[in-house]
């Protein structure tokens, strides 16, 4: 058993030391050969998401309420043109502090499709704190049509939805460190990862060429939010970066709203398996020292 452990952890740290060579070699090589070597092989993203100190990271992180209200706004200005959030009641907003007076004022103003009516037919309303998120855009194909052919995916899950694998021997460490945190590093990481295509890359028409982009090397979403773009009521930085980790931060809290609660009663499972498992060999020590061997 001792041999077995000695040689994976042989293995894993051969292992980290083949991807820091490889990703010195990565960052050696220009990004245009990393652009074609990512088109040979189907794999992408070309670059890996950038980590980030996460408030929420580890397993007694927890959110940062101002910065989900900043995300909050994020969205609500900017990525909601476009992007919906079906699975998120205005309701919920108020465990990120707002009063329910400011979640009535921020759902009236939306419109939501209601009905039959009396007369079998659907009609719009003012949206209520019941209510979901709405989509910009009636249908799929509408969405489609208005964003350059692709219909931009609803943001209700989006954090846990994407993400990219960290492959080994990184996914071992995060068994330990309870790294979670892959959605919002690759939300991040798109959002601020915009930049010219480098010299030999052909970008499609209506593309936008982005190396953290999951499936290509480009995408059809433009650029959606730049410096300046939001006005923060709390001096925090109206830049692309914080923007970035705060809209980011926020599509978390909607994916998961009871991150907390769970790391608490995880903790709280752990601790009663520690003690139970103390007793156990307690008494089972106990009884076998009565016992003549």
């Amino acid at each position: 058993m001792k041999k077995l452990l000695a040689s994976l952890l042989l293995a894993a740290v051969a292992a980290g030391s083949a991807s820091t060579a490889s990703l010195a070699e990565e960052h050696g090589e220009g990004l245009a050969e990393q652009v074609e070597h990512a088109a040979k092989a189907g794999h992408y993203p070309v670059l890996k998401p950038k980590h980030v100190d996460w408030s929420f990271a580890g397993p007694f992180g927890t959110y940062d309420k101002g910065q989900l209200q900043r995300g909050l706004k994020v969205y609500v200005e900017v990525c909601s043109a476009c992007h919906s959030m079906d699975l998120v009641a205005f309701r919920t907003l108020e465990h990120l502090g707002y009063s329910e007076a400011q979640v009535k004022a921020l759902a009236a103003n939306y419109e939501v499709e209601d009905g039959p009516n009396d007369d079998g037919e659907m009609f719009t309303r003012t949206a209520v704190p019941s209510d979901h998120f709405p989509s910009p855009f009636p249908n799929v194909q509408a969405a489609a049509y208005a964003n350059n052919g692709a219909a931009p995916p609803d943001m209700s899950l989006l954090a846990k939805a994407r993400g990219v694998e960290r492959g080994f021997p990184n996914f071992v460490f995060d068994i330990f460190t309870q790294y979670q945190e892959a959605g919002p590093d690759y939300i991040y990481s798109l959002l601020t990862g915009y930049q010219e295509a480098p010299e030999g890359v052909n970008v499609p028409e209506g593309g936008y060429f982005n190396p953290y982009f999951v499936s290509a090397a480009s995408l059809a979403m433009a650029p959606p939010i730049s410096d300046g773009q939001v006005t923060y009521d709390d001096g925090s930085p109206e830049t692309l970066d914080q923007y970035s980790k705060d809209v980011s931060a926020f599509l978390m809290w909607a994916a998961e709203p009871h991150l907390e609660d769970r790391k608490h009663t995880g903790f709280m499972v752990m601790v009663f398996l520690l003690i139970f498992t103390a007793l156990i060999y307690l008494t089972k020590k106990s009884i076998f020292s009565r016992i003549e061997h």
